[in-house]
């Protein structure tokens, strides 16, 4: 696993997710918590988006970002992308197997958590991503 400090909560937070997920889905008694515990998980994902944008908004002046590249990694290196949408597509997986398994309880809150995953995507796209720079230079 890459040391970088976006890629490691992203990987961290999918297992947690994962066991939560699990706990909650054997088990009756766990749910509320685990509910609580997506729901934490979702408020990050929601903070991290906000700077996300913040970030995104800064480097857009002199650089052109695009959809693609922040939040799907298109052009960023290929372990940096095997790693942060692997994550991702794993708390999708998760969140859906979950509510699927524990419809109409407190496991499907479970489907808000892979918002952390993707806000995490576009974070180490704008911290660490590279862009090509804007055609003119400048904003108009």
């Amino acid at each position: 696993m890459p040391t970088d400090p976006v890629v490691r909560p992203a990987v961290w937070s999918t297992v947690a997710f994962a066991v939560a997920s699990a706990v909650a889905v054997a088990s009756n008694d766990g749910a509320a918590i685990v509910a609580i515990f997506d729901l934490v998980l979702f408020a990050l994902g929601c903070l991290v988006f906000a700077r996300t944008l913040l970030t995104a908004a800064q480097r857009s002046r002199t650089e052109e970002l695009s959809v693609a590249g922040i939040w799907l990694l298109a052009g960023q290196p290929k372990d940096i992308q095997r790693w942060l949408l692997g994550c991702l597509a794993a708390q999708v997986v998760i969140a859906l197997a979950a509510a699927g398994l524990r419809p109409y309880t407190a496991v499907a809150f479970g489907v808000l958590v892979p918002t952390l995953g993707l806000a995490l995507c576009g974070l180490w796209a704008v911290r660490s991503g590279t862009f090509p720079p804007r055609a003119s230079g400048t904003t108009d």
